[in-house]
């Protein structure tokens, strides 16, 4: 059994309500200037937080204008109102992208690094500012993970920064907070974490100590997925949810994703698809390509979906692709990239691209080429 290295936040708090915490945490450590990053739909659930803040002398200054899947234009907005306001503290609260951004500020507020600099693994060279993140929405994970992710406008990728500098000193899972998210959005997040968990099961270098979050984290969100888009105020679905996108984030930085998102990436690149949707829409396509090569692992996994066990391992594998195409469906979710207006013609250039993610091609349980991913593009179309 290889050694595996578990980088997570000095403070995990869960449950209806924790969000106070986080100031609690803040205060406790006699932090008084807090920049809290947030996107203008969410930005009143920092309420309680802000409350609790200047009740206990700090001074708060929000930043709510990440309101799209992050560019790295926008990050140096971000940064630069930070530099401005210089805190001891910095906050994300909202889904991945307001994370994202936060954690990137906080590990280069004052280190004199560009953040084409730390784009890879390993390359941030500290943080000293205080990092806490509050999510909204159940999806991205981020709140536990090493990882951030902006798009780079001038070549049309998202790009990543891995390291432990990202992994917040507090994280605050309130499932309360996600209470007013629109079924659409609750949908895609959803998926995105259970993608997480997929790829983090069926993987090159899974680990049992990994499997036991990847596996429980399908468990949840296949269970709870569509009672939450159908009713977003049924509190134990979305608090089930809550903790699946948890656990698909504690996934990420010991063991991380794979060709699902590798092939995603370029799609909301070049074409401004939500993640979400880019993940579900190829992760059938990408698993009929995986499948032969980890039948034991996607058997596994079709019966944390929730199905009958077949009479061999295949059938029960394949009835789990079946219920994953399933739930995507009845989440309202498009099934084609076609429909997300990818034309055909982008489609090698989309394979190009997804190429260059080594960092989550590595992981994937077959060898992806630059021509399956072309034919697992055109499946998806």
């Amino acid at each position: 059994m290889r050694i595996i290295n578990f980088l997570n936040p000095g403070r995990l708090v869960f449950g209806k309500g924790c969000i106070t915490h986080c100031a609690d945490d803040i205060l406790s450590r006699n932090l008084k200037s807090v920049f809290i990053v947030t996107a203008d739909p969410v930005v009143q659930l920092a309420d309680p937080l802000v409350g609790a803040l200047n009740k206990g002398g700090a001074t708060t200054t929000i930043f709510s204008e990440v309101n799209s899947e992050p560019t790295v234009g926008m990050f140096r907005e971000t940064l630069q109102a930070a530099q401005i306001a210089m805190p001891d503290a910095v906050v994300g609260l909202g889904g991945g992208s307001p994370l994202d951004v936060a954690k990137l500020v906080a590990a280069l507020l004052d280190s004199g690094q560009s953040v084409e600099d730390v784009f890879g693994i390993g390359l941030i060279k500290n943080r000293n500012t205080y990092l806490a993140c509050v999510p909204t929405t159940s999806g991205t994970g981020s709140e536990v993970s090493p990882n951030a992710i902006l798009l780079d406008e001038k070549e049309g990728l998202k790009k990543g920064a891995v390291s432990p500098f990202l992994v917040p000193d507090g994280a605050f899972v309130d499932p309360m907070l996600t209470i007013s998210v629109p079924p659409a959005v609750t949908a895609s997040t959803g998926l995105d974490a259970m993608v997480h968990c997929i790829e983090a099961y069926a993987n090159k270098f899974a680990h049992p100590t990994v499997d036991i979050y990847a596996i429980e984290g399908v468990r949840l969100i296949a269970a709870n997925l569509k009672c939450a888009v159908d009713n977003g105020h049924d509190v134990e679905a979305r608090t089930a949810l809550s903790l699946g996108s948890l656990y698909g984030g504690l996934c990420l930085g010991p063991v991380n994703t794979a060709a699902v998102h590798a092939l995603a990436y370029p799609l909301g690149g070049e074409f401004k698809i939500a993640h979400g949707v880019s993940n579900s829409v190829l992760l059938p396509h990408v698993i009929e390509y995986n499948i032969e090569s980890a039948i034991d692992r996607y058997a596994d996994i079709a019966l944390a979906l929730g199905i009958e066990k077949g009479h061999s391992t295949e059938e029960t594998a394949n009835r789990g692709l079946h219920r994953m195409k399933e739930l995507s469906r009845q989440c309202g979710i498009p099934q084609h990239i076609g429909d997300l207006g990818v034309p055909s013609e982008a489609i090698p250039k989309l394979a190009a691209s997804a190429m260059t993610v080594t960092r989550l091609l590595k992981n994937n349980p077959r060898e992806m080429t630059e021509e399956a991913a072309c034919a697992i593009y055109k499946a998806a179309y």
